[in-house]
């Protein structure tokens, strides 16, 4: 079958490494330099797992910039471009997704279409409606930064919502690429579907944002958070996952789907969820006044990414921690491989890792690496576990 894929992002991109291995998958992209990546069988992440992917293994994949030939004939058009949460309008910036399904649609009405975009509450059925189709609907991804390529070979779950038919169609696609027998397929409304994304990953922001409120009360009164963690983990209702402290919540998704589903509970009552969103802010504050109580005079940020081995720093606690201490007039200086660039936002960025250590009075990571093992004395960091 022809699987066209709009967007060769980090969903995008390993989407079509995992679906390419038993369809022709065309990747449709508007950068160039991303269309002559791919047809390099060179990845437009930084994962190492699809890099050795697209090398090893028998692909049927090409991307290209021409809409006639991505859409015409496909069986499947699975959107997968950005969705950036407006703060002006409160919700995602849809439009990239409305484009897509209206030229798939002119090009070739027959096409299934999959949202794997993260949309509004509501979204897929109003465009729907618009189009006056059922033949949109909506499949959430749950992928983890630098894990990309893993999590669909391997998935928790696959959820579509939309036209039964149509979905069991597009699980079935699902089911022939992946590695993971008997895994769980759930067929629920569109609607349904944009909920169960967008408060999968609340909850994820809230135990993160549990986990850094405690490390800051145990801060604030000169407790070890490592002992504290460790005791309330233990009860099995707990659990160990997602407890490590870090900076804040950041990457691709967390931020603006907190802030998207506090958008949907505009006419219903709620203080959770507000709470989550909010905490965020707060525990930059409040790490951001523990480090300028360093008085140092030159700080230095190793990696604006949330982790190791990831390329994305789109909205990462660092860079809120770094807007915060530029503010009280502090000289930032940035240790950051994936920009490609000599200053950020007015601060020098430096490659030299060595230099860079020498040069920081105060080394500030939200996640340690063997690299600074042997400045250890001069870094901040809240990672307590030594995991991502």
């Amino acid at each position: 079958m022809k699987v066209t894929i709009v967007g060769a992002g980090y969903v995008g991109m390993s989407l079509a490494a995992l679906i390419a291995q038993k369809n022709d998958v065309v990747l449709l992209e508007i950068d160039p330099v991303r269309v002559e990546t791919v047809n390099n069988k060179q990845s437009t992440i930084s994962e190492n797992e699809i890099k050795e992917f697209l090398i090893e293994k028998d692909l049927n994949l090409t991307a290209t910039l021409d809409k006639k030939y991505a859409y015409e004939n496909a069986n499947f058009v699975v959107i997968a471009t950005p969705t950036d949460y407006d703060s002006v309008t409160n919700q995602f910036n849809t439009d990239s997704v409305d484009n897509v399904v209206r030229d798939s649609l002119k090009f070739n009405p027959n096409a299934i279409i999959i949202i794997k975009s993260t949309v509004p509450v509501g979204h897929t059925k109003s465009l729907q409606k618009k189009f006056n189709t059922d033949r949109i609907i909506f499949s959430p991804e749950f992928l983890r930064e630098n894990q990309a390529l893993k999590d669909n070979l391997y998935p928790s779950r696959i959820v579509v919502g939309g036209n039964k038919g149509l979905s069991k169609d597009f699980i079935n696609l699902m089911l022939e690429c992946i590695y993971k027998k008997n895994v769980e397929t759930m067929i629920v409304s569109s609607s349904e579907a944009e909920a169960i994304k967008l408060f999968s990953n609340t909850y994820l922001a809230m135990r993160v944002s549990f986990f850094n409120e405690l490390d800051s009360y145990a801060m604030a009164n000169d407790l070890e958070t490592r002992s504290i963690i460790k005791g309330v983990s233990l009860d099995k209702r707990i659990g160990e996952g997602y407890n490590n402290p870090s900076l804040g919540y950041g990457g691709y998704c967390l931020p603006k789907d907190t802030k998207q589903l506090l958008a949907n509970y505009k006419h219903v009552p709620q203080n959770l969820i507000q709470a989550i969103v909010s905490s965020n802010t707060t525990r930059k504050d409040f790490i951001s006044e523990e480090i300028l109580k360093r008085k140092a005079k030159v700080i230095g940020l190793y990696r604006l990414v949330m982790k190791e081995g990831s390329d994305n720093f789109r909205a990462s606690a660092m860079q809120g921690i770094m807007k915060r201490i530029k503010a009280k007039g502090i000289e930032v200086i940035i240790f950051e491989p994936e920009l490609d660039k000599k200053d950020f936002f007015g601060s020098k960025v430096i490659k030299d890792i060595d230099y860079f250590k020498k040069t920081s009075e105060l080394i500030v990571a939200n996640r340690m690496a063997d690299c600074l093992k042997d400045v250890e004395k001069k870094c901040f960091t809240r990672d307590i576990f030594n995991e991502n």
